[in-house]
């Protein structure tokens, strides 16, 4: 595998949120996330067909204000922990900031507007998925 192989991601959205700063977002979404609109760009509303109220998606972002330089962290930012890799941990600094957010369908306004939660994103941050949370018994 080359070192510098590069990979090009497309936006599908963006979050529309009321956390303004990574201090105003808990590190999860259970720990108290709002709720927060995504908003998906009109060339990809066909993408939203069959999506349904009350389903729960993972939605991927791009976690633009992270730090990529990162390889260590004290996990939960706590002073107290070890250091440890990214790769062992949830934090959005890391080379390939991707974030994976389980949230629930709570309405659809339009072809392209989707309000979730709980949702720890801050405003404008880009999506670049959304999948479905799969059960046993789920097609795929």
């Amino acid at each position: 595998m080359p070192d510098e192989e590069v990979f090009t991601l497309k936006p599908i959205g963006v979050v529309r949120s009321s956390l303004a700063t990574r201090a105003d977002a808990p590190k999860q979404g259970y720990e108290g996330a709002p709720e927060a609109w995504v908003e998906i760009a009109p060339a990809f509303a066909e993408g939203l067909v069959g999506v349904q109220v009350g389903a729960e998606f993972v939605l991927i972002t791009w976690l633009h204000l992270a730090r990529r330089e990162v390889l260590t962290v004290r996990p939960r930012s706590d002073p107290r922990n070890p250091l440890t890799g990214v790769f062992a941990t949830r934090s959005p600094d890391r080379p390939n900031p991707v974030g994976l957010h389980r949230v629930r369908l709570l309405e659809i306004e339009g072809t392209t507007r989707l309000r979730v939660a709980p949702l720890e994103a801050v405003d404008g941050t880009p999506v670049i998925d959304l999948k479905p949370v799969l059960t046993a018994s789920a097609d795929a």
